[in-house]
């Protein structure tokens, strides 16, 4: 078993999205096969990339206020939001506050993807 502060895990900045940050707070080397958790921060005025890929992702927001954007649609999130984005799924997270939006990400590790599956 592992317990954790969360801010004990570095916040790497997303080369891909300025003022995105992700912590990798239960990873593989954490002892975790299949699964990893992340806390991704999203600057106000900032967003994750637009992006898709085979996996789905659970999210709960934890603070901060939103949109998320995905299939054809706009919805709002705020602290307590539950997200689910299907597998293949257009989507991005857009801060729409005056504090970072933070939230979990739950995602299988990219190398359990099923044959034939693209993403990153």
């Amino acid at each position: 078993m592992i317990v954790k502060d969360y801010r004990d895990v570095e916040a790497k900045a997303s080369p891909e999205a300025p003022g995105v940050s992700l912590r990798w707070v239960v990873a593989k080397e954490d002892g975790a096969p299949r699964f990893a958790m992340r806390i991704i921060e999203v600057s106000p005025g900032s967003a994750t990339p637009h992006h898709q890929h085979w996996w789905e992702h659970e999210v709960f927001v934890l603070s901060g206020r939103g949109v998320v954007k995905g299939g054809g649609e706009e919805r709002p999130i705020e602290a307590g939001s539950v997200v689910f984005v299907p597998g293949g799924e257009l989507h991005q997270f857009v801060n729409t506050g005056a504090e970072p939006l933070r939230f979990l990400c739950m995602v299988p590790h990219t190398e359990a993807a099923p044959p034939g599956a693209t993403g990153r």
